[in-house]
């Protein structure tokens, strides 16, 4: 591909209100354009690397006997109704009519669709187990789309289901595509952590989280680097010291003027904050009002929470007003004399005796909380984050937490979306039985812009050869006036060309300065950057550059046409 043809600029200065450094280089480096928000176009350099990631997806999904298809983008909405997921979604589903009146979504993801293509082709468990995949545009209406690629609206996403006779076979299947997995992302070049995670809208008994780890990922991974923990801190549970055995202290009031915060209230007590209990109020989707209890030196895990009472669709803070209906007073409160609320208490604080807890009065406090004698709580469960140095639940010693972003997950279905849509099989028993499902997805762009994540420098992108949209980057200097560098510049174009359609090579044939040309060479982040000019055929061939690295040598021009071949 010459330059002069290619539909791209590059952007001398940084774009306005750039977060990450994939998002920057990918806009300066003309791989990608923004339509709206969290909608983008992929240019030709953008739509290159997109493919070779697919291709590399392609590969290792085949290798473990994933068949490919399509399946549409566009859903009747009583599937979504069947499985429950409709109404469980909140906006970021998008609902629409046709013009006949029918209620229609735009997919965010295929599970009901496999689940009824199941029930009309499988019918004997001689045709398990079964692995398909697709690439498919999703849309997913995100409240706050940001950094590029990294969180969109729409994207292309893989998305692979498998289908087995029983769980044992689903445990199988799970693994297969855990190990491709790992052997994808090493073949991109992400250095990834596999983590426990939340099932979330999509149920089941088991899920996976790949992150690559990364300060500005919205996800906080809880790690042990001595016995290899790893779990997302939406699902990680941490064993906290028990509080020692007390006999329960006759509950009293005290005044505790201006201590709204749990650290103002224990610092006018003179008491340690694990000595206090603090109260969170939330309201879920369907208009529950929820109480959470916590220690107060821990803090809520919304996640937990909502899987705690049930509230698929999630949770928002609850506003002073709600709080006050139920008898609670804002900075004060406690559900000792409430109403009309949920309470989940954490475990520990169920197990602490004497705590200091709010009077729901403006002002005042009560001394020796005791849940059970002073309220009963709806729920009990672990609902606190994890923090920096708490114990590992596995080996006892401290971990540490990460932010990372998600490049791929996992999950094992089981038979929710076999069940909604009837898919079963004729068992050797004679008998019928549900067929048991997992799911396992790939965002493409997000791997996209991970992938340039952890192989930039200063100077621009530097992608892994695996991934890049062009084998070389050739720039000619001095082709207008030197016949020769014009001729040899050519002849390895031609090379390339000659080579395959991963082996082409980007040759910058504009008639810029040898400065613009270099810059956008290291920009664009091909890896090799070949010059072409009087020096370097003087020198004895042509000068070659590893852009990762930055090592340059001088080689023949026969070893430079084998380095573009693969050899």
């Amino acid at each position: 591909m010459r330059l002069s043809q290619l539909f791209f600029t590059t952007l001398r200065d940084d774009p306005a209100d750039v977060e990450m450094a994939s998002h920057r280089l990918l806009l300066r480096a003309g791989y990608i354009r923004p339509l709206g928000s969290g909608i983008y176009s992929l240019l030709p350099l953008g739509k290159r690397v997109n493919d070779r990631v697919e291709q590399i997806i392609h590969e290792e999904q085949d290798r473990i006997g994933g068949q490919e298809m399509e399946m549409p983008v566009v859903h009747p909405a009583d599937i979504w109704r069947a499985s429950g997921r409709y109404d469980a979604i909140g906006a970021e589903l998008t609902r629409f009519k046709d013009r006949n009146g029918r209620d229609m979504v735009l997919a965010m993801t295929h599970e009901e669709v496999v689940g009824i293509l199941l029930a009309d082709i499988v019918k004997s468990y001689r045709q398990l187990p079964l692995m398909v995949y697709h690439f498919q545009t999703k849309w997913r209406d995100e409240p706050r789309a940001r950094a590029g690629l990294i969180r969109v609206r729409e994207f292309v996403m893989k998305d692979a289901y498998s289908c087995d006779r029983d769980e044992a076979g689903l445990d199988i299947s799970y693994q297969a595509q855990y190990d491709a997995y790992v052997r994808t992302f090493e073949r991109l070049g992400l250095k990834t952590v596999a983590v426990a995670s939340d099932v979330g809208i999509m149920g089941g008994s088991g899920a996976h989280e790949f992150m690559v780890l990364n300060p500005a990922g919205e996800d906080v991974l809880v790690l042990c680097e001595a016995c290899g923990y790893a779990a997302n801190r939406q699902v990680a549970r941490i064993e906290h010291p028990k509080a020692a055995a007390e006999a329960a202290l006759p509950r009293e009031e005290v005044e505790t003027p201006g201590t709204t915060t749990i650290a103002s209230l224990a610092a006018f007590l003179d008491i340690p904050e694990t000595r206090t209990a603090k109260a969170a109020f939330f309201v879920t989707g369907d208009g529950r009002l929820v109480t959470a209890i916590v220690r107060g030196d821990l803090e809520v895990n919304e996640t937990k929470l909502s899987n705690a009472v049930g509230a698929s669709t999630g949770l928002r803070p609850a506003t002073a007003e709600e709080i006050k209906a139920a008898g609670m007073e804002p900075g004060y409160g406690s559900p000792i004399g409430a109403h009309d609320t949920t309470v989940v208490v954490d475990e520990l604080v169920a197990a602490s005796p004497n705590l200091v807890a709010g009077a729901n009065k403006v002002g005042v406090h009560y001394r020796s909380v005791n849940v059970g004698r002073d309220f009963t709580p709806d729920v009990t469960a672990d609902i606190t984050n994890a923090r920096e140095g708490d114990p590992c639940p596995t080996c006892g010693k401290s971990v540490i937490l990460r932010n990372g972003i998600e490049v791929g997950n996992i999950f094992k279905l089981g038979t929710k979306f076999t069940d909604a849509a009837g898919a079963t099989y004729l068992g050797e028993d004679g008998k019928e039985h549900p067929i048991v499902m997992g799911s396992y997805g790939i965002g493409v762009g997000r791997n996209v812009a991970c992938v340039v994540e952890d192989h930039h420098d200063e100077k621009g992108i530097a992608w892994p050869e695996e991934v890049a949209p062009y084998a070389a980057h050739l720039v000619a200097i001095g082709a207008n006036k030197d016949p020769q560098v014009a001729e040899i510049a050519e002849r390895l174009h031609a090379v390339g060309e000659a080579a395959g359609y991963w082996r082409h090579i980007l040759y910058d044939d504009r008639n810029e300065s040898p400065g613009v040309k270099f810059t956008d060479a290291e920009m664009l982040g091909m890896p090799w950057i070949l010059t072409v000019s009087p020096r370097s055929l003087a020198a004895g061939g042509i000068e070659v550059t590893n852009r990762a690295t930055g090592e340059r040598s001088t080689r023949s021009i026969e070893d430079v046409e084998a380095l573009i071949r693969g050899g």
